[in-house]
């Protein structure tokens, strides 16, 4: 986390959580989540506009990365100076990148060691590391599948309806929070 983002939780202790604001897709892309898009759905419904605004400002996202993590109930958020804002999720809160020498990196650039692999009824590929619970991007679907045969890792199998029971995390802390916890 940055030091000026630490000052700042100090500095203001009290900031409400944001909710809804951010979204986090499939393939690792980051989205913006004004009125218009909240009002249209929610960020897993495929709803149109539902998703909102592609994020591309380099250095915003950068910040998002070095900020982003899970809370104890896991709902992952970016630390925005003293505020937290959820992340809504299209699937898992990590996604995946394997390199040619089958390392996993995190769309935050952060590496992460290899737990276990699993596949669920659609086919899509996942990895529980280190780091946390993710989504294999689909473009490196093929390489896993080379590392697989060389025996880098065992394949379980998984039912993507109960990912967040299973790993621990919370695709919506938006829907969660409107919620009796």
């Amino acid at each position: 986390m940055d030091d000026l983002v630490k000052q700042a939780m100090a500095k203001w202790p009290n900031v409400p959580d944001c909710y809804g604001w951010l979204g986090l897709d499939e393939r690792g892309h980051w989205y913006l989540r004004d009125d218009a898009a909240q009002a249209s759905g929610s960020f897993q419904s495929g709803a149109k506009g539902a998703k909102g605004s592609l994020l591309r400002h380099e250095k915003l996202i950068e910040f998002i990365h070095r900020n982003y993590a899970p809370d104890a109930q896991g709902a992952w958020f970016f630390q925005n100076g003293p505020q937290r804002v959820y992340v809504e999720l299209a699937l898992t809160p990590l996604v995946w990148r394997l390199s040619d020498d089958f390392q996993l990196m995190a769309q935050t650039g952060q590496t992460a060691q290899v737990q276990a692999c699993y596949t669920d009824e659609e086919g899509r590929v996942y990895f529980n590391t280190s780091m946390g619970f993710g989504l294999l991007h689909t473009l490196d679907v093929g390489k896993a599948a080379e590392g697989l045969e060389q025996g880098l890792w065992q394949l379980e199998t998984t039912d993507a309806a109960n990912l967040q029971t299973t790993f621990a995390f919370r695709i919506s802390p938006a829907t969660d929070k409107k919620k009796p916890l």
